[in-house]
């Protein structure tokens, strides 16, 4: 019983067996409540007389329109019978997807919190909870949109009303024509250019388009040039970095600046995230198929529902925090595409808030 609640298809071919039974029954106590009334009264109309013949003649026509007039009267009931069963099982079957149909025309006019009732077990239970969920990524989707183009407003506001302020000032003589306000025109200019880059980046991650100069590569010298480059900005702060990497890694046929862009990212995020007098490693290590890159913080950590969303676009940790104090998560989102461009993993772990997270780079080697 488990399996036919489970299966369309066992319920279509018992609801299609119920309409002939119901036939078939329908047919037979027809034929035997009918028989009796039908041959009396056709027999009744036989010619009686000394012709035998005549006689058998007449016993065959009139027996063969009873039999005509029993089978006719009980094809019809049976037809009736059959068509009414078969209405109502159709319903039952139909009636879920016309309220997904429903649903879904409703949520293409953006209504996203739409959502169609699971009943049963079976693969059309299984279509409603696979809309539900459709449903609620469209509807977290729209809410990322929504959050992008607030989040892009206020990034590009920041910038433009310094410039335009320093502008003003020169404009006025306010300000200096000297190199110190020309060089806060040029920071605000480079905040807008990194921007557009990474959703410039982002789209095409995304789309899948972008291009790939594979080689052979030792991993630690991928670690090391984003190590060297950072390694000032983790001083400033007070951050400490670490470097473990065994001497023995193999190499790895991948695109080095990527995978650098990939590092840079991950230390770049534990950096931002980790307070002064903190710690960040960097591990590696191998097995079979993989080669295992692991940057590891003792920054402030990530909550269990946190976890499933901290690779999604635009999203943010603490969302109370300007680009500059955690960005628009943009980076993040890119560096697991890079990896996955490269047929790897990047995932993420955490014991918990204000517990440190790692960030584990998968890549496999020959």
């Amino acid at each position: 019983m488990k399996r036919i609640r489970q299966h369309l298809g066992w319920k279509l071919f018992l609801s299609y067996l119920t309409i002939i039974l119901v036939g078939i029954v329908s047919l037979a106590v027809t034929a035997e409540f009918h028989t009796p009334a039908a041959i009396e009264r056709h027999m009744t109309n036989m010619a009686m007389g000394d012709n035998m013949s005549g006689m058998m003649a007449d016993l065959t026509e009139n027996f063969s329109r009873a039999i005509n007039e029993i089978l006719l009267v009980a094809a019809a009931t049976a037809t009736v019978t059959a068509v009414l069963v078969s209405t109502f099982v159709t319903r039952r079957i139909i009636r879920p997807v016309q309220a997904m149909h429903a649903a879904s025309r409703r949520i293409a006019n953006g209504r996203y919190d739409e959502r169609v009732q699971v009943t049963g077990e079976d693969e059309l239970a299984e279509l409603a909870r696979a809309f539900n969920q459709m449903a609620h990524q469209l509807a977290q989707t729209e809410e990322r949109r929504r959050q992008l183009i607030g989040d892009v407003a206020h990034e590009l506001r920041t910038p433009l009303s310094s410039i335009k302020g320093v502008m003003e000032g020169l404009q006025d003589g306010l300000l200096p024509a000297e190199p110190a306000t020309f060089h806060n025109v040029q920071r605000e200019v480079s905040r807008l250019q990194r921007l557009v880059y990474d959703l410039e980046e982002l789209s095409k991650a995304e789309a899948g388009q972008i291009p790939l100069e594979p080689e052979a590569t030792h991993p630690a010298t991928l670690v090391q040039t984003a190590v060297d480059r950072l390694a000032l900005q983790f001083e400033d702060k007070g951050v400490q970095l670490q470097n473990e990497l065994p001497p023995d890694l193999p190499v790895v046929h991948v695109d080095p600046a990527r995978l650098t862009q990939v590092m840079l990212n991950l230390l770049g995020n534990a950096l931002q995230y980790t307070p002064a007098g903190g710690r960040v490693i960097v591990r590696a290590w191998a097995n079979d198929n993989e080669i295992h890159l692991a940057v590891q913080d003792t920054g402030i950590g990530l909550a269990a529902e946190q976890l499933p969303h901290i690779f999604e676009r635009f999203y943010r940790v603490d969302k109370s925090r300007s680009r500059a104090g955690g960005g628009s998560g943009i980076g993040l989102t890119i560096a697991r595409h890079l990896v996955e461009a490269h047929n790897g993993r990047l995932t993420a772990a955490s014991l918990g808030l204000n517990q440190g997270s790692t960030f584990t780079v998968s890549l496999p080697h020959s």
